[in-house]
């Protein structure tokens, strides 16, 4: 009879119901972070376009603003991680407001030294502060629905809904970026980009009523604060997101350069649109579906798609083509954004979710600017398009690798208990 009843509450509740995006967001208290965390992330998507389009206009040279958005997306790689400890330590506005200060100051010296035709070596000391300020705002809203929706399978949806938004914003953060740096001055993209960081941040840091609570320095959060990197779940997830990165950066280059080389500038965002377009419609697909597939094998299926078509990606020699094949690439990032970031919840222990989320968001940085970096050497060596080469490498090695090591994406199955003393007993994991 209890099992009865128990199931037959599960079905009555809300939370247990078909998960659905109209549920997600009637959950109390959300619309107080979601608001101001989009306009927060805005940013994020205009960095590296508006470093690659500013300096290659006082450089001449694509090779030069890959590398300068690279070390931007090095620094960011490194930094994001303890960004992320120090905000689950100490709590997100500790981190955030001192953060959002310095990413300003640090994006508008870039500008600065970039128009005034400073060295190499100059625009990297300032892209290197500019990287590593940049506001973990996607990881941090993350976090908070994990503490909103615990043990809800609103999860799922949550994950896809922050997918959605992701995507959102590198639908619209290229095309402003473009249009402010052709269309008004090179330098005003990031300018515009710096402005959105410092209004945005500021405003989702004065939000403290949702974020996740500060466990402090205690024995439990000692625990707790162990480096989510521990985890080997963490770290195959890492390489996969690598291969996810290579795709912003390869596509973010080869664009660029391949509507330079047709007489059609402009059109780079618009192509940059429909990638991310691509990817923001199959994210609210995802998140409309009650999965029975479990999620694991759906990583390794979505991730497959994603590798084949981004090694179709250099073959395209027209726009409307290479339009096509960016729409379907797009199609088939978000379901692998959106499972990884789900099988965080199951792998990763509370107080250190938002850590392992910047893990993520950091190894999208990394394989962005290391495919910036090397797209951009293709470009100015080789032909124009050989920068999609990219892409292929990092999507088929990241695939590799998640195909030989995905059974470390099983979360443990149970927990036993170790008794120490008559009355003292810790949950130890075992699986």
């Amino acid at each position: 009879m209890a099992s009865t009843v128990t199931t037959e509450s599960a079905k009555n509740s809300p939370a247990s119901s078909r998960p659905g995006y109209g549920q997600l967001l009637r959950t109390r208290g959300a619309w107080t972070f979601l608001l101001p965390g989009f306009a927060a992330r805005q940013p994020f998507a205009m960095l590296t376009i508006s470093i690659v389009l500013l300096v290659q206009h006082t450089t001449g040279s694509y090779g030069a603003a890959g590398a300068a958005a690279a070390a931007t997306g090095v620094s960011m790689a490194l930094f994001a991680p303890y960004s992320g400890r120090l905000a689950d330590r100490y709590g997100q506005r500790a981190v955030l407001i001192p953060g959002v200060l310095v990413h300003t100051l640090s994006g508008l010296s870039l500008t600065a030294l970039a128009l005034a035709h400073a060295p190499l070596w100059a625009l990297f000391v300032a892209a290197v502060p500019t990287g590593a300020s940049v506001p973990q705002v996607g990881p941090m809203v993350r976090a908070r629905w994990g503490v909103k929706l615990q043990g809800s399978p609103l999860m799922t949806t949550a994950a896809a809904f922050e997918s959605v938004t992701d995507e959102l914003t590198f639908v619209f953060g290229p095309l402003l970026a473009t249009a402010l740096c052709t269309a008004v001055s090179p330098s005003a993209g990031l300018v515009t980009e710096a402005a959105l960081t410092l209004v945005g941040g500021l405003l989702f840091a004065a939000q403290k009523s949702t974020q996740p609570p500060v466990t402090g320095e205690s024995g439990h959060a000692r625990v707790q604060h162990a480096s989510a990197l521990r985890v080997p779940g963490v770290r195959v997830l890492v390489v996969t997101f690598l291969g996810i990165g290579s795709v912003f950066g390869g596509m973010q280059v080869s664009l660029a350069a391949f509507t330079e080389s047709i007489g059609e500038p402009g059109m780079n965002g618009v192509l940059y649109g429909v990638f991310a377009a691509g990817n923001m419609l199959s994210g609210i697909v995802c998140g409309a579906i009650a999965w029975k597939v479990a999620p694991q094998r759906r990583l390794v299926i979505g991730y497959t798609g994603l590798a084949l078509a981004a090694s179709a990606l250099w073959t395209a020699h027209s726009v409307l083509l290479l339009a096509a094949l960016g729409l379907l690439v797009g199609m088939c990032i978000a379901p692998a954004l959106i499972t990884g970031y789900t099988l965080v919840e199951s792998l990763v222990p509370a107080g250190a979710r938002t850590e392992a989320f910047t893990w993520l968001t950091g190894a999208v940085a990394l394989g962005q600017a290391a495919a910036v970096t090397v797209a951009g050497q293709l470009e100015d060596r080789l032909w124009d398009g050989a920068g999609f080469l990219v892409p292929m490498a990092g999507t088929v090695l990241a695939l590799a690798t998640l195909t030989a090591l995905r059974s470390r994406l099983v979360p443990p199955r149970a927990t036993k208990m170790v008794t120490r003393g008559a009355a003292h007993r810790d949950p130890v994991a075992i699986g």
